[in-house]
């Protein structure tokens, strides 16, 4: 997952679609089909940190390990940035923009947000001043209060923000679409699809 994500960052300063490479790797028979993404959840992202432990203990240092694990930890921050980008691209003002999160969880359908990096985006859109809404269909809210002081609104309105970040592939964001997405925004938005859950040129900007 870390060299596709390196990839897709190499891609998106080239100006290719990651998705249409990635299909065309497909098209040899023996093709791992990952794809880049935020790196959350109880095991991917938390094991490789007990075999470092364990290398670095008998006097090993891992570095392909660690290094993997450095690009994954940071692509909360790429995102942000690259959303940012997007924004005043536009002309949107980033500070006081309404910026809607789609999804909370680590994956898709399912209500598991243990060590999930969408929080990451949350933090760091924050920063730059965005007021920033979460929905999340699949979580609970009163968990998501807990654990990361987020609390997930029931319903995004429609029409009100400045930009939307489709974070997590949840079957109901499949089916809501690119115009339902759309309805939720402002005449003049970006769209982040980070999950291809619409075809290329069609969302503003993907991973």
């Amino acid at each position: 997952i870390a060299l596709i994500n390196e990839l897709a960052m190499i891609f998106n300063r080239m100006g290719i679609d990651t998705e249409a490479v990635l299909k065309a790797a497909g098209t040899k028979w023996n093709f791992l089909p990952f794809r880049p993404g935020l790196v959350g959840g109880h095991c991917i992202g938390v094991d490789p940190y007990y075999l470092t432990h364990k290398a670095e203990s008998i006097g090993y240092h891992p570095e392909m390990i660690l290094a993997g694990r450095r690009i994954n930890d940071n692509m909360s921050r790429y995102v942000a940035s690259e959303f940012v980008k997007a924004l005043l691209q536009k002309g949107i003002t980033v500070k006081g923009a309404r910026v809607l999160i789609m999804g909370l969880t680590f994956k898709e359908n399912c209500p598991d947000i243990r060590n999930t990096k969408v929080v990451d985006i949350i933090k760091e859109l924050k920063e730059f001043g965005a007021n920033v809404d979460v929905y999340d269909p699949w979580v609970n809210v009163e968990e998501a209060q807990h654990e990361y002081g987020v609390t997930p609104i029931a319903t995004p309105q429609e029409s009100v923000y400045d930009g939307v970040v489709v974070a997590v592939a949840h079957r109901q964001f499949k089916h809501l679409g690119i115009e339902g997405i759309k309805q939720l925004s402002k005449l003049e938005h970006v769209i982040y699809d980070l999950k291809y859950i619409v075809d290329a040129g069609i969302a503003d900007i993907r991973l």
